[in-house]
């Protein structure tokens, strides 16, 4: 069944995403599930992080991933109801997880998707139990394992792909890692170096949220080759409009609607291009109160403070310019990529929705 580009499924979520969503979670569901039975049968243990891993993956999430993926498949002449691209989708949710998961520990965080963070769940869990032990490694190393199973399951779901598809898949989990560490490297370092920052964007996220997927889209398919261009100049920039609309709703967000804090990015001295624009903007005054990012007790007057000076400076005007150039830019590359038109329709649909989306 093709999923229909054109209805809505829900205020402002594309039908062609939705659809792909539902397939994705009942995959993922069927598979840890039956996993927690199987090892929760070898010892009772083995079902906390299986539990853990199943209703995080299952409690929310937009599937875009999934849906670039399912809607480059169709659009390149796939069957639209082949379980191979199924599979392939819930590898990437499953990546996707792994890297939450993971990038918790490194960001400290609390929430995710209106839920205490894998790390924090254990480490309350240590408590409860007045185990040995100090309760914050226990928590994290838990959560490292938890992340550790959605790799693995992940490769799971991706055995049965071609050697093309496989080294695609590959390729993404490496700049997905690189961009993790440029990101550490500089919040580590507080550059303000735009270049960076744009470097960071395009590995920790635009090349592995758009541009892959399309592309393991393709070459499930059979027409990567001929393909992996145009998609490209497709994905690259919506992958970066992306990214930057992620950083806008990691200052100005509602948390209620995100489902995380909002404001840890500051709290973190993220180093994304909204940053480094104001930096570079930003009078003596104003450089004062940039000072503040990376200080991890601030409150809510300085997160204020912050946000106004993000503002004054231009640099979020500048931002969502530059969202704006970014959609016009990937969808213009979209109207020569040959590819069936209602694939063309839904991924229309997606980069205006990555792009303009409240959460």
């Amino acid at each position: 069944m093709v999923f229909e580009a054109s209805e809505a499924a829900g205020p402002g979520v594309p039908a062609g995403l939705a659809g792909v969503g539902e397939r994705t979670d009942r995959r993922i569901g069927d598979l840890l599930s039956a996993e927690e039975r199987r090892w929760g049968d070898a010892d009772p243990d083995l079902r906390e992080p299986l539990t853990a891993l199943r209703e995080l993956v299952l409690a929310g999430g937009k599937r875009l991933r999934p849906a670039f993926c399912y809607w480059a498949f169709v659009g390149a002449g796939g069957e639209p109801d082949d379980p191979a691209v199924v599979d392939v989708g819930a590898a990437l949710e499953l990546l996707h997880t792994f890297a939450l998961v993971h990038d918790d520990i490194m960001d400290g965080s609390r929430w995710r998707r209106g839920a205490p963070t894998v790390h924090e769940r254990f480490t309350a869990r240590h408590a409860e139990r007045a185990w040995q032990g100090e309760g914050r490694r226990f928590g994290e190393g838990a959560a490292i394992l938890v992340g550790d199973f959605a790799f693995v399951y992940a490769d799971v779901l991706m055995a049965r792909t071609s050697p093309e598809v496989r080294s695609l898949f590959d390729e993404l989990r490496l700049e997905l890692c690189v961009g993790q560490y440029l990101d550490l490297v500089g919040t580590a370092s507080r550059t303000g170096d735009p270049e960076r920052a744009r470097r960071i964007e395009r590995f920790k996220s635009a090349k592995y949220t758009v541009e892959r997927p399309l592309h393991l889209g393709a070459a499930l398919a059979g027409r990567f080759d001929e393909l992996a261009g145009p998609l490209s100049a497709v994905g690259l920039p919506l992958g970066e409009a992306f990214q930057l609309r992620d950083d806008l709703l990691g200052v100005f967000g509602d948390t209620t609607i995100t489902g995380k804090p909002v404001g840890d990015d500051l709290r973190e001295g993220k180093l994304t291009p909204l940053v480094a624009i104001a930096t570079q903007r930003a009078d003596a005054r104003q450089r004062e109160v940039l000072g503040f990012l990376g200080h991890p007790d601030l409150g809510e007057d300085d997160l204020a403070a912050l946000r106004t000076t993000l503002v004054d400076t231009g640099a979020c005007d500048e931002v969502e310019e530059a969202i704006g150039r970014l959609v016009d830019e990937g969808l213009d590359a979209l109207a020569s990529v040959p590819i069936v038109e209602s694939a063309r329709d839904a991924l229309a649909d997606l980069g205006r929705f990555v792009a303009w989306r409240d959460r």
